[in-house]
């Protein structure tokens, strides 16, 4: 079902929106549940409102962080080759450049901030700006900026690009040794699939619409 979202000249700034892709500018109108609203020149979506939709960005949200404690704490993979094993963990491969000279230093806390820290930031902030809300409380002070840097940390947020790192490297290193996955690993795949379910979900216009009315 769609939604139609009228063309506008000039008006309040309030009722304005303006497509993410080809910056047409439309007049805001009540779009009913499960409906989608486009934009009439590229049609991309402008709201799809769904029923309980913040009380499920919540719910993936906290699972999501609990997987993020899980991937932390337990080993991510163990390698063994010629009688030999070793175990490592999410904080290894942060700390792989620790003790490395010169420019390579700095990119354990690069490799950290993006798989570790941004994941982490994004979640909390998700969490703290629509959990009242999720609840039918108001929502607390300075919700709409926690809002706002979840969503700008969107981009920076690579937990899903160290997984397709990890998958090429097994690639390369399965032909060398036996590479079995720690809990860490699956609690990773887990982490990735409820973000992205998380992205999926998320109507951002929608959802600033509910801040702007507390």
């Amino acid at each position: 079902m769609s939604s139609a979202v009228s063309d506008l000249g000039a008006q309040d700034l309030k009722d304005l929106i303006a497509c993410p892709h080809c910056d047409c500018l439309h007049r805001w109108q009540t779009v009913p549940l499960g409906a989608t609203a486009r934009c009439s020149r590229c049609h991309a979506v402008l709201l799809r409102p769904r029923r309980g939709a913040i009380a499920t960005i919540v719910s993936l949200a906290s699972a999501a962080l609990v997987l993020m404690v899980a991937a932390v704490s337990f080993p991510f993979l163990q390698v063994a080759a010629s009688g030999l094993s070793s175990r490592a963990s999410v904080i290894d491969a942060v700390m792989a450049f620790a003790n490395a000279s010169g420019l390579m230093a700095p990119l354990s806390l690069i490799v950290g901030a993006l798989i570790i820290v941004l994941p982490v930031a994004r979640l909390v902030s998700l969490i703290y700006a629509l959990g009242p809300v999720a609840a039918g409380r108001a929502p607390r002070p300075h919700a709409a900026l926690a809002f706002r840097a979840a969503m700008r940390l969107r981009p920076w947020a690579m937990a899903e690009i160290f997984i397709i790192g990890v998958a090429v490297a097994l690639v390369k290193v399965s032909d060398l040794a036996a590479v079995g996955f720690g809990p860490a690993f699956w609690a990773f795949i887990g982490l990735v699939l409820l973000v992205a379910a998380n992205d999926v979900v998320t109507c951002e216009r929608s959802i600033w619409r509910v801040l702007d009315k507390s």
